[in-house]
């Protein structure tokens, strides 16, 4: 935004610096000045600044001067606007507020006999005409740059209303369905039930902290003005400009927290300028207020504030006193706030109306530090006396994430915000998703409760742009529970489409698919102490199966008895939603099961000087026993020599039944420290034979 020193002189003409001294100061204290313009002699300086979103209260030349004051201890006289006595009117301007939950506060002031002209500078610390052509700000007429001059001069937006074309009186509601509103920039807008707007007994007037409407507008035959200056909740404001496309200087300042006290004086403002070219007062201002809104704003309760955590926190100084109470109070007492003793060293601080981003202990004592200036203290490191402690799951983490970057995957970093459909879609439990109070968008409205999700947008996102070949895996934190108990969990996501490289004569090249994909879970899963690993799939029509996972190509993963995720190939269907022609491989591990389970050590062992032994037995197995079964009698027999088993070949042959099928299981026999004897190969091939045969294969003739 654009600030003048010749506007922020009229309110401070004791600044005791130079333009470019006070811009270094002020952006030291974060109210970041970009760029400085020279204007001219007795004009001053231009600024260019950067106001954070938090700082609603010095997006305005006033509230600049509050902070210039408060960095120089110069007193900072109030704004106040007198007016010329009221005629009687018989009685008040009709207000009433339905939609209390919206609007916290409307004042409503009568002018008659008004003369919509050109402006001029009026009296010296008003110069309309000279600060508008300085800002190259258009004028209008002196209604419109009325309303302007208040929100450049305080922050406060306003709104001036052709009296003569409002029927009845003010209403402050929700819009009714159907209804219609031309605003100021020519275009009729179909209203919302959820808009918030100022109407007469009759018809919509304006959407409420937004824009005016057409049909009440300024005119050069308007004579009689009412001036509304009023405070709306942020959020109410916000959703009607999205609403309706439009961000505005009034909505920029609403969206953020206006000042809830500000209004009576923004209107004497603007009743200043109008009047100076003639008119009167009618009545009294009107001023309805909702009390619960002025209690969470203006009259929230005091922070307690003690100057032995303000030194504790913020440390030594370069200046041999430091952060004393007069510096406290100082600083704090500049900015607006009230201090009421609460012993020798501590305070009660009441909290202005215009810092809204003010509500903690700890807030003041920055304010204090950003004040006295970041530069003042000394360069100390903070004492520490531990080391650093990492995560418990830490190296669970880093075992997770050095498989999949050995399987070939990249590390990404996705979004932590998906739909509230995409949410729906991919949650582990459905209706514990956790939708956000201020969405940026539509698109990141919940917080995830899957990193499935924005694993397919980057998946999606790389194939769009003609990488063929994608393999990614993000670790990060999904989300579950309700917006008033959020529970946080680590999980990892992964996704993968295109080809394996040619790798010779032996292994021509050949897209990925299910079976890649799961021996990249299964070396996931081979990191972990587990008693029983195991995959499985259900029936289509069981319903069990996540709607994102093809129900024929996908599968469970199980650990010890329980779900520790899912994975195979995207659901045609989300394909086609997101114009993915390639088959896309994916799937999501839910890492807080795995992490309760131990990492399995590695171990060396020493390798044996003596012959090993091979031998193969050909089996026969009903197709309703996979290699599972199999492996795991296996591993239970626990025969030291039995070094390696694999399957060395699957067969099946119609001579054979008709759901059985032959696998040639490959052994290997080895003993550290001797060459074995064929008694014992006997009995170990029996045992072998045996447990494999409990399994439910048998040896094939």
């Amino acid at each position: 935004m654009k600030i003048l020193t010749k506007w922020l002189r009229s309110y401070l003409p004791a600044l005791p610096v130079d333009d470019a001294k006070l811009a270094e100061d002020l952006t030291l204290r974060g109210i970041a000045v970009e760029g400085i313009y020279a204007l001219g002699e007795g004009n001053g300086s231009l600024y260019e600044m950067d106001i954070t979103t938090n700082r609603v209260d010095a997006m305005n030349h006033y509230g600049i001067a509050r902070e210039a004051a408060a960095i120089y201890g110069l007193d900072l006289p109030a704004l106040a606007y007198a007016l010329p006595e009221a005629r009687p009117s018989g009685k008040d301007f009709p207000v009433r507020i339905e939609a209390d939950d919206a609007c916290g506060r409307f004042t409503a002031r009568v002018l008659r006999g008004i003369a919509i002209v050109d402006s001029r500078d009026w009296f010296e610390g008003a110069e309309v005409s000279t600060y508008f052509a300085l800002l190259d700000q258009k004028k209008i007429s002196n209604a419109v740059d009325a309303s302007n001059f208040a929100w450049l001069a305080m922050g406060q937006p306003t709104h001036a209303f052709d009296l003569d074309k409002i029927e009845g009186g003010i209403v402050v509601r929700r819009a009714r369905k159907g209804e219609r509103l031309k605003t100021l920039d020519g275009v009729e807008r179909v209203l919302d039930p959820e808009d918030l707007i100022v109407a007469d007994h009759a018809k919509p007037l304006a959407l409420a902290g937004v824009m005016g409407g057409w049909d009440t507008m300024i005119t050069p035959q308007t004579t009689n003005v009412l001036v509304e200056a009023a405070w709306f909740e942020p959020m109410a404001v916000r959703r009607t400009a999205r609403r309706h496309g439009l961000h505005t200087d009034a909505s920029h300042r609403f969206e953020r927290g206006a000042d809830f006290h500000a209004g009576p004086v923004a209107s004497a403002l603007v009743s200043s300028i109008l009047l100076a070219s003639g008119g009167f007062v009618e009545g009294d201002l009107v001023d309805v207020r909702v009390a619960d809104f002025e209690k969470r704003t203006a009259d929230r309760k005091p922070v307690a504030l003690a100057l032995s955590e303000v030194q504790r926190i913020l440390g030594a100084t370069i200046d041999a006193e430091g952060i004393t109470a007069a510096t406290v109070e100082g600083v704090l007492t500049a900015l607006g706030c009230g201090l009421a003793p609460k012993n020798d060293a501590a305070w009660f601080v009441t909290l202005p109306s215009w810092r809204l981003d003010l509500e903690r202990e700890i807030d003041l004592i920055e304010e204090v530090a950003r004040v006295y200036g970041y530069n003042r203290f000394a360069n100390t490191l903070p004492e520490f006396g531990e080391g650093v402690l990492a995560l418990p799951w830490a190296e669970s983490e880093a075992a997770v994430r050095r498989t999949f970057l050995a399987a070939g995957f990249h590390d990404a970093i996705g979004s932590t915000f998906c739909s509230a459909a995409e949410a729906a879609l991919t949650a582990p439990q459905p209706g514990l998703t956790v939708p956000l109070g201020n969405p940026l968008s539509e698109e990141a409205g919940v917080l995830r409760p899957s990193l499935v999700p924005g694993m397919l947008a980057m998946v999606a996102g790389n194939l769009h742009r003609d990488v063929r070949d994608v393999r990614l895996f993000e670790l990060g934190t999904v989300f579950s529970g309700t917006t008033e108990k959020v529970e946080e969990r680590p999980a990892v996501a992964f996704g993968a489409v295109g080809g394996l490289p040619d790798q010779g004569a032996l292994h021509a090249p050949r897209d990925l698919d299910f079976h890649d994909l799961k021996g990249v879970v299964e070396q996931v899963l081979t990191r972990f102490q587990a008693r029983a690993v195991y995959f499985d799939r259900f029936p289509a029509e069981a319903g069990l199966t996540p709607e994102w996972l093809h129900p024929y190509r996908s599968a469970r993963v199980a650990v010890d008895g329980a779900t520790v995720g899912w994975f195979g190939q995207l659901h045609p269907r989300e394909a086609a939603a997101r114009k993915l022609k390639e088959p896309v491989l994916v799937g999501e591990l839910y890492l807080d099961r795995l992490y309760k389970l131990p990492l399995r050590k590695p171990a060396a062992r020493e390798i044996s000087r003596f012959q090993p032994v091979r031998r193969d037995f050909s089996l026969v197995l009903d197709e309703s026993i996979g290699w599972e079964r199999i492996d795991q009698a296996l591993q239970a027999l626990q025969i030291p020599e039995l070094v390696e088993w694999r399957v060395r070949e699957v067969f099946r042959d119609a001579r054979m039944g008709a759901r059985e099928y032959s696998l040639l299981l490959g052994a290997t026999f080895q003993a550290p420290d001797r060459t074995l004897r064929d008694e014992e190969l006997q009995s170990f091939q029996a045992r072998l034979v045996d447990a494999v045969g409990k399994a439910g294969a048998r040896l094939r003739s």
